[in-house]
């Protein structure tokens, strides 16, 4: 394949041997602000708001993040096909879930299908079950942490 094609991870994921489990977001806030929509490519200022806070997007800003949600999906779609490997990905507006317990494991942690993260990844990594956790898409999980930089 052609080298620059390596930086992509649906590429990556493809050459992956050893099981491998993704916990991410669909609307990773980090990755909305500084590849999405960065101040460089906003001029205008019209995602600044929506990308602090996705409570207040607009129709259209939604829209384009429910397509930033669908194209994370889409390059994982391979992925998704290893029996090995396990995934938990949530509708939260949300960065780094896994180092804080209120996200990782707590009693008002974001779920998918009434599983937190960590329940998930422990479902994975003792073979108790497969695990390909994937939430709806926002607004739908009144679990989520939305979190809000304004």
């Amino acid at each position: 394949m052609e080298p620059y094609k390596c930086f992509f991870p649906q590429e990556i994921v493809k050459n992956i041997k050893t099981p491998v489990f993704l916990v991410n977001p669909a609307y990773d806030f980090w990755q909305i602000q500084h590849v999405l929509a960065p101040d460089a490519s906003d001029p205008s200022q019209n995602w600044q708001k929506c990308k602090r806070n996705i409570k207040i997007c607009s129709p259209r800003q939604l829209e384009i993040l429910q397509g930033f949600r669908n194209s994370l999906l889409s390059a994982l779609s391979e992925f998704l096909q290893n029996k090995e490997s396990g995934i938990f990905i949530n509708s939260c507006f949300i960065h780094c879930q896994t180092w804080m317990a209120n996200t990782w494991h707590s009693p008002d942690s974001p779920r998918v299908n009434n599983k937190t993260i960590a329940e998930a990844v422990g479902d994975w990594y003792f073979n108790r079950q497969a695990v390909k956790e994937i939430d709806c898409p926002y607004p739908c999980n009144p679990t989520c942490y939305n979190m809000d930089f304004s």
